[in-house]
C-alpha cells in the first residue's frame, strides 16, 4: 500500500523510486536508439566525442582513444570496439593527431553530428512526454534536486 502523501519517506525507498524511475526513462531511450542503429555506448561516444570542439575555433578536435574511454568509463578495449562501430556506420572517423604523429584522435563525421542531434531531438521528446505528468514548478524542482546530487557526488 502506498505511503499517505504526508509521511516521510526512507533514504533506501528514495533510492528505489529514483531507480526505477529512471529505469523506465532509459528504457524508452534505449528503445529509440534503434532505428538508428546505436547502442547505448555509441551515442555517449558519439556524446563525448561533440564535447571536442575548441570554443575558439570551432574547430572539430575529437579525443584520443584513451581519453574517450576515460570519458565513458570503460576499458580502452571497449572503447575501441564502439568506435569500430561507428567508424563502419560513417559517424566517427579516425585523424591524425597534429600534436603527436603516433596519437589519434577520434571525430565526429557530419552524419555523426547530425545523427547524434537527431537522437538527442528525439530524446528531449520523449522526456517531454515523459515528465509532462508533473507541473512545472514539479519539474524545476526536481531539476534543482538533481542538479544538487550529480554536483554534490561527480
Amino acid at each position: 500500500m502506498p505511503a499517505p502523501a504526508d509521511s516521510p519517506v526512507s533514504t533506501p525507498d528514495l533510492g528505489d523510486l529514483m531507480h526505477v524511475a529512471f529505469r523506465r526513462l532509459r528504457r524508452g531511450w534505449s528503445e529509440q536508439l534503434a532505428p538508428f542503429d546505436l547502442t547505448p555506448y555509441q551515442f555517449r561516444a558519439l556524446q563525448a566525442l561533440a564535447g571536442g570542439v575548441a570554443a575558439a575555433t570551432g574547430v572539430t578536435e575529437g579525443l584520443r582513444l584513451k581519453d574517450l574511454a576515460e570519458r565513458l568509463r570503460i576499458a580502452p578495449r571497449s572503447a575501441t570496439e564502439v568506435i569500430d562501430q561507428l567508424q563502419d556506420q560513417g559517424l566517427v572517423e579516425r585523424r591524425p593527431d597534429p600534436a603527436d604523429r603516433r596519437a589519434t584522435r577520434i571525430v565526429l563525421t557530419e552524419d555523426g553530428a547530425r545523427v547524434r542531434e537527431q537522437v538527442r531531438e528525439e530524446r528531449r521528446r520523449q522526456a517531454g512526454d515523459y515528465f509532462s505528468v508533473l507541473s512545472e514548478k514539479d519539474r524545476a524542482e526536481l531539476a534543482r534536486i538533481l542538479s544538487e546530487l550529480v554536483r554534490s557526488h561527480p
